[in-house]
């Protein structure tokens, strides 16, 4: 017999054209799979009464250092020139596999506990074999779909970050594709994070993109955070090496000029956007309508929790706030009115989910209540007295609701949060994470001292 859940009553934001909206509906999984999305569904399952739920997708993050879960709020007031020696620099050269382990299980039980069902796991930390291993087991004991994204080594700033002539080791990333990702359809699948012209000399990014292609997985690289990025113009050089393309992701994107948006335009490139880090740490006003006005479809993405919380609610409102204050002050200074076409709530609530979907080459699988998707699905409780009375129900997540109010989270059919509860060993987790920041502080206190 199939495994069903009714997810019974609940006001539905499908984020599909085609269903829209059910101010009352039911959801049907089945196996692992949304089955059906009606007004009412009849059917032999488990029930899960919804009344006065919203019933969304699961949140996509697009772009986390997942790693850094053991060093939270270590840099809580850092500019992005500080996080590279302050973490980069400082911590990351100290990280043993145990304490990606730490950070990875920790800080996906967080992804989940706040409604974030796909995470594209940016993980630049793999000093050994072993610190990639790591990372992915702790993914995968999490139970979250999420992108391991194999990225570089941090055991020098000098050597990775500033014209680097040390590429990613090719044999190690063959093994992790081979060993972990034989196949594309798992829970788990891999991308490549690199870090692209201007931290790289010309032959490390060639051999790099190179790289990711024989092994058909795609690149997430970060661009133009910051006027110093913003001067590489990276994508125009990448253009000019010939190695543009739909299956690369640019992350941030803040001081692209012109033309590079149309390159990536043009070249069906994607991209991710980490809103608070942006405003808070100097990256540039997040660009999200300049990434829709070029007929992109910007994602969301939390970035680093050493500096700014790491919930998707966080960065729906840093976009809507930032985008709408850029504009109002552009227009008073021009003595211009405010134009029609300003950002919405529900814009931002389909950044978030559907449109974090297809950044991460997930969109067939994920990113809205769609019949034939796997059931990443999360009920956020309405009847709260921060998101009651609901007047408009997209606004209601976007604008009032935030972690407290993520009462169910399932993924791939498989329930991880429950009457507001992880359905896990977070115990066991926060131990993990807790004993790794004790190691670490000893060692950074121990690498000074000597």
């Amino acid at each position: 017999m199939p495994h069903r859940i009714l997810l019974r009553g609940g006001h539905v934001l499908s984020m599909d054209p085609d269903i829209g909206d059910l101010p009352r509906g039911d959801v049907l999984i089945e196996d692992g799979r949304i089955a059906a999305v009606r007004p009412e569904i009849s059917a032999d399952a488990d029930v899960l009464d919804m009344t006065g739920r919203i019933v969304i997708p699961g949140f996509v993050d697009t772009h986390r250092h997942t790693w850094e879960a053991p060093i939270r709020n270590v840099a809580p007031d850092a500019t992005l020139d500080d996080y590279f020696v302050d973490i980069l620099d400082t911590f990351a050269p100290l990280y043993t596999p145990e304490d990606v382990y730490a950070g990875n299980l920790a800080g996906s039980l967080e992804c989940l506990n706040a409604g974030i069902t796909t995470l594209v796991d940016w993980s630049h930390i793999n000093n050994t074999p072993a610190h990639p291993d790591a990372a992915i087991q702790g993914l995968k004991e999490s139970g979250i779909r999420a992108q391991y994204a194999y990225g570089s080594a941090n055991t020098s700033l000098a050597d990775y970050w500033f014209e680097s002539k040390i590429a990613m080791p090719g044999d190690d990333v063959r093994r992790i594709r081979g060993g972990y990702f034989a196949s594309d359809d798992g829970l788990l699948t891999m991308a490549l994070a690199t870090r692209g012209p201007g931290f790289c000399v010309n032959d490390v990014v060639t051999a790099e993109w190179a790289l990711a292609r024989e092994l058909d997985v795609p690149i997430t690289v970060h661009v133009a955070m910051g006027r110093l990025a913003g001067r590489f113009g990276m994508v125009k050089q990448l253009n000019d090496l010939g190695l543009l393309g739909a299956d690369t992701t640019y992350v941030h994107c803040c001081y692209f000029s012109e033309e590079e948006w149309r390159m990536v335009a043009d070249s069906g490139g994607t991209v991710s956007i980490a809103p608070q880090v942006e405003l808070q740490m100097g990256h540039g006003w997040p660009p999200v309508m300049k990434a829709v006005e070029h007929g992109l479809r910007p994602s969301l993405s939390i970035d680093v929790v050493t500096t700014v919380p790491g919930d998707m609610f966080t960065q729906i409102r840093a976009a809507f706030g930032a985008e709408r204050a850029r504009v109002n002050a552009d227009c008073w200074k021009a003595n211009m009115p405010v134009p029609d076409t300003m950002l919405t709530a529900r814009q931002l609530l389909e950044m978030a989910t559907l449109n974090g979907a297809h950044v991460a080459g997930l969109e067939n699988r994920t990113g809205s209540l769609t019949p034939g998707k796997r059931a990443d699905v999360v009920a956020v409780d309405a009847t709260a007295l921060n998101v009651a009375p609901v007047h408009d129900a997209a606004a209601a997540v976007t604008l009032s609701a935030d972690v407290s109010n993520v009462e169910t989270v399932i993924v791939d059919g498989v329930i991880h949060k429950r009457d507001g509860r992880l359905v896990a060993d977070v115990d066991r987790a926060r131990r993990l994470v807790q004993e790794s920041r004790d190691r670490l502080l000893a060692a950074k206190e121990a690498k000074r001292a000597a």
